[in-house]
């Protein structure tokens, strides 16, 4: 089930990777957040957002045959890993709120917040 039908159907294409990554943190950051809450129907529904967006962004076509091709694949990889497998990349929620924070502070800086 597409949860993003709007930004499925092409205009996820017109954001930069800045504000790509900025959404798919926003929802990571939701997902741990509801993880610590202890409320984990609302942490996986966060994530299944996130990774659908993460999605979007691997077919994004402007990525094809490029290095943040296989940076966005890494970075997907390793997102299922820690939700949903076994953390073989032992990452932790501060890694991944560290990683997405950037995205976030860069996509602020772009809007002129």
């Amino acid at each position: 089930m597409i949860m993003h039908k709007e930004l499925a159907g092409g205009r996820w294409f017109e954001f930069s990777l800045i504000e790509q990554m900025a959404n798919v943190g926003a929802d990571v950051g939701r997902a741990i957040k509801w993880g610590k809450k202890g409320d984990m129907e609302k942490s996986r529904q966060a994530f299944d957002r996130a990774l659908e967006l993460l999605i979007l962004t691997v077919r994004d076509p402007k990525y094809k045959g490029t290095g943040t091709l296989k940076e966005l694949c890494r970075t997907k990889e390793a997102l299922v890993d820690f939700f949903m497998c076994d953390n073989e990349y032992q990452t932790t929620d501060e890694i991944w709120e560290n990683y997405f924070y950037h995205f976030c502070y860069a996509a602020a800086l772009q809007r002129g917040l």
